[in-house]
């Protein structure tokens, strides 16, 4: 993706189009009641200030091309896999699947062969299915140009972002853990999270759906933002008919499940999807998520696996 591509009609309309929806959303947050706040901060520095910073990263990057010829096939088939996945495996079945094994270390190893089940091999098995191909989508990219100065700067403003704004350092320290067992059950966590989330998430609405979206619309722009609209609706049915008051962003009006979805989710999916079009490296999406979960998950990792 290039600043020309920015300036298509498409382009423009889908950017228009993304801050009205956005800002309604959050306008609706705020008529019900609920947190409006948090929509505004994650626009700021997700929406805004990360997507700039990640364009600027990656201005030496060339990314590869990937022609889909079965674009528009191959997107309509994967959102109507996303449809099924969103109502049954996110509303209905996490649920019970999760609940097989009790909590601890044979549970995770099941949630994330679930996770990888559904969100790895079936959607690439159904691309495979309709005709098409997905070894192009694999690329690790470790040669490209900017790729590991890309990978450690935004790697550390997120792990700095997220130790000041969460709990997670004081959870950590509250296990009286030494220096240097700390920092290799950090990484551990990072390598695991980047696997059940990272890899999980970033392949089906990165490399599969993004893909296929920006040719058959022949807009990264477009596929940025209908892919990231798609993400965060996707959480609907689980947050829905899954959540608790304890919850954030449970509501037991479903238009402000949605809207809550759009207004927090969508801007972090923006700049990833940026990411995405900007390096079309798999493993670099990858790890950049897991490093946005790392520090958060740290402590539970600990006592899992300790």
């Amino acid at each position: 993706m290039y600043a020309s591509d920015l300036k298509t009609p498409l382009a423009r309309r889908a950017i228009l189009s993304y801050i009205f929806l956005w800002g309604a959303s959050s306008l609706y947050l705020a008529l019900c009641g609920a947190d409006w706040s948090f929509p505004i901060i994650s626009f700021v520095i997700f929406g805004l200030i990360l997507s700039s910073i990640i364009w600027f990263l990656t201005r030496k990057n060339d990314a590869p091309i990937i022609a889909i010829p079965q674009a528009k096939r191959e997107s309509l088939g994967l959102l109507c896999y996303l449809l099924v996945y969103a109502v049954l495996f996110l509303g209905w079945a996490f649920g019970p699947i999760k609940s097989v094994f009790a909590p601890g270390q044979t549970q995770e190893i099941w949630v994330v062969s679930i996770k990888l089940l559904v969100h790895v091999v079936l959607p690439a098995g159904l691309i495979l299915l309709i005709g098409g191909e997905i070894r192009s989508q694999w690329t690790a990219g470790i040669k490209h140009k900017g790729f590991w100065s890309t990978l450690v700067t935004l790697s550390l403003l997120l792990i700095g972002l997220l130790a000041l704004v969460s709990p997670s350092l004081k959870q950590i320290n509250a296990l009286h853990l030494s220096p240097m067992p700390a920092v290799l059950w950090f990484f551990g966590a990072w390598a695991w999270v980047a696997i059940e989330a990272g890899l999980c998430e970033e392949y089906l609405f990165r490399a599969l759906l993004q893909t296929r979206l920006s040719a058959w619309l022949q807009s990264p722009v477009t596929a940025i933002v209908i892919t990231s609209i798609v993400f965060a609706l996707c959480h609907l049915p689980g947050l829905y008919l899954r959540g608790t008051p304890d919850t954030d962003g449970y509501s037991t009006n479903p238009l402000q499940v949605a809207a809550f979805t759009i207004a927090t989710l969508s801007p972090l999916s923006i700049a990833l999807g940026v990411l995405w079009a900007r390096t079309r490296s798999l493993l670099l999406v990858v790890l950049v998520h897991g490093a946005i979960n790392a520090l958060p998950f740290t402590a539970e990792f600990v006592r899992i696996w300790s």
